[in-house]
């Protein structure tokens, strides 16, 4: 009786078990999320990006982007990525652009959204990706930890792979405002709590270490950020006079205290609307 009890205890246990992620149809899209519970790649159609010639006032740090990216697609091993800095100065479109720009000669290169709150999954996700016949940008969006939070430890197998190593057709790309990925505040805490202070925070320091290519997105000024919306109206098309176009844009930024790309490019989509034009 027990036997069987046990029996259909486990019955009911694999019925309820999600079934394993069958393997993905990279062919279907350019562009994957990764979501769970349960495990399942998303393609994206459609990717949210401009292009990579509309990015103004990063071209350093769009180059070297573009040429690591470049060189993964063609095979050969590339650095992981850590575009920090500033909000709205193009580091996740810049991930984007470069994507974009590269795929149309690389059909084989796909990129891969992972949330940071869905870290913990990664070794899941790597090993559906190790197998597959393509190669991967991993991107994770406004990456950071808190003093409490775990999902660092997840990070290392894909910076470092742990026993098996990084995938080879894996390069993991991630954007934060942070350039060691956790609050200043946060590090002086636990050093000045901790019996050895410079063990304390080692450990989640040393992170920001793990990335190959360190990319700063600092704040613009006034130039760039004209010079940014003076290249969005050349790119589509919208036609205002030159001094009426910099009070407007000066005015705008002035309501929002603040200067960047992100605001160069909320005012241009407020000024095509006013001007008729459509924006694709």
């Amino acid at each position: 009786m027990e036997t069987q009890a046990l029996t259909r205890i486990a019955e009911a246990l694999e019925r309820m078990a999600p079934a394993p992620l069958a393997a993905p149809d990279f062919n279907a899209a350019p562009a994957f999320v990764w979501n769970v519970e349960p495990d399942r790649l998303e393609p994206v159609h459609q990717v949210n990006r401009v292009d990579l010639d509309l990015l103004v006032g990063i071209n350093r740090s769009r180059d070297t982007l573009l040429d690591n990216t470049r060189r993964f697609a063609n095979g050969f091993k590339a650095n992981n990525a850590l575009l920090w800095g500033a909000r709205g100065m193009g580091k996740s479109s810049l991930v984007k652009a470069v994507h974009g720009t590269l795929q149309a000669e690389h059909p084989d290169l796909k990129l891969v959204e992972l949330q940071r709150e869905d870290m913990g999954s990664v070794a899941r996700l790597l090993n559906h990706l190790r197998a597959a016949p393509y190669r991967f940008i991993l991107f994770c969006d406004d990456l950071s930890f808190s003093h409490d939070d775990q999902h660092y430890k997840s990070l290392k197998a894909v910076l470092d792979g742990g026993i098996e190593g990084r995938p080879e057709n894996v390069v993991f790309y991630a954007t934060s405002n942070r350039r060691h990925l956790m609050p200043r505040d946060m590090i002086e805490n636990e050093r000045s709590s901790a019996i050895n202070p410079s063990e304390a925070v080692e450990e989640k320091v040393s992170l920001s270490d793990r990335f190959g290519l360190w990319l700063g997105f600092h704040p613009c000024d006034q130039d760039e950020y004209l010079a940014m919306i003076d290249r969005y109206c050349e790119a589509y098309g919208v036609s205002v006079a030159a001094e009426t176009l910099r009070a407007e844009a000066i005015e705008w930024q002035a309501t929002r205290g603040a200067r960047s790309g992100r605001v160069a490019w909320q005012f241009f989509v407020d000024l095509a609307g006013r001007n008729g034009v459509h924006i694709q």
